[in-house]
């Protein structure tokens, strides 16, 4: 892999965090949120712009609903929108080449093999499999789907008709465990009191209307539309959604369970040492070797003599070590971003 740098995301550690519950209900997908099936679910916070409070609040108000039983994972979104377009009909397009909603999971929280659901006001779907970010030389797997599942769109106004009453878009989706445990830990399906990182995106583009359709306001001096606007759950930093290490936290609870939940201490080591390796990859560009010596990596970080991270470098690879929270494992991370507990 040719190692390139890593630009750090300019947000402070605090991705969102969601108890989702278990359901007995058996749902009738149809899009529409406002059912019995969805009333023991909490909506997430109002989503934000990806970069977070580095730009202003969404116009338009995005909020998630999520439930799981044995079979599924249910996931429920409302888009206010009064500009509802979609023109994307076949499976696997480029779906955020038309506003969207998108799922991103990644089951096991080391930042590798996750999925991307993308969804528009038609209902046509692209779902595929990373390997690993973009960042770190990851290929998609485009012909990876999600066997069995199931999504639904329903409209409250009119689909691609300027000038027609348009409120919202909502979608439905459930995800069956038979495919998401393929990168799930032990290649099971999660159990009571487990969290998988999770975040959702809204790709929002700005249209005009030309000869009686909508159409996407262009650049005067490029002739390419505008760029669009992205909208998350759990804000980035940056503009770039395949930072699995920011996605939120949702945690897999009974229908009774506590409405939050704290996080285990191992959380924050393995973000330390995320910081460490965008700092690692970028002095491997300006300087073409990778630094043992912590303190040309952590400047910013004040780190007890016994606490020192362990860093083993070769000429391409790295490693980077710190002890886990109760000190019986080592939790560890390398070049391509790859982060585990042994």
């Amino acid at each position: 892999m040719k190692l390139s740098g890593v630009p750090e995301p300019k947000i402070q550690y605090a991705p969102k965090q969601y108890v989702c519950r278990h359901t007995v209900q058996k749902p009738v997908l149809d899009g529409r949120i406002e059912k019995p099936f969805w009333a023991n679910a909490a909506w997430t916070e109002d989503f934000v712009d990806i970069e977070g409070d580095l730009r202003p609040r969404p116009s338009k108000r995005t909020r998630v609903k999520m439930l799981w039983d044995e079979q599924f994972f249910y996931i429920g979104a409302e888009l206010e929108e009064d500009e509802i377009w979609a023109t994307l009909t076949e499976r696997d397009s480029v779906i955020f080449h038309d506003n969207d909603f998108e799922v991103f999971i990644d089951p096991d929280g080391d930042s590798h093999h996750y999925y991307e659901l993308e969804v528009n006001a038609l209902n046509t779907v692209w779902d595929l499999l990373l390997i690993k970010p973009y960042r770190d030389g990851g290929p998609p797997v485009n012909g990876w789907d999600i066997q069995g599942l199931k999504t639904a769109v329903h409209i409250d106004g009119e689909l691609n008709k300027p000038g027609a009453e348009n409120r919202k878009w909502s979608v439905e989706c459930a995800l069956p465990w038979s495919s998401l445990r393929e990168c799930a830990p032990e290649g099971r399906v999660p159990v009571p009191g487990e969290f998988w990182r999770v975040n959702f995106s809204r790709v929002q583009w700005k249209v005009e209307i030309r000869d009686g359709k909508y159409s996407k306001v262009l650049d005067p001096d490029t002739g390419r539309p505008l760029p669009e606007d992205n909208w998350v759950w759990s804000p980035m930093g940056l503009i770039n959604m395949h930072y699995p290490e920011l996605w939120g936290y949702v945690l897999f609870a009974e229908a009774e369970d506590p409405d939050s939940f704290t996080l285990p201490p191992d959380e924050i080591i393995k973000w330390k040492l995320r910081t460490l390796y965008y700092r690692q990859r970028n002095y491997y560009k300006e300087h073409g070797v990778f630094t043992k010596n912590i303190h040309e990596i952590a400047d910013n970080e004040t780190w007890e003599s016994d606490t020192l991270p362990q860093i083993e470098v070769t000429r391409s690879l790295f490693q980077i070590s710190l002890p886990s929270a109760d000190g019986n494992s080592l939790i560890s991370i390398r070049e391509d971003g790859k982060l585990w507990k042994e």
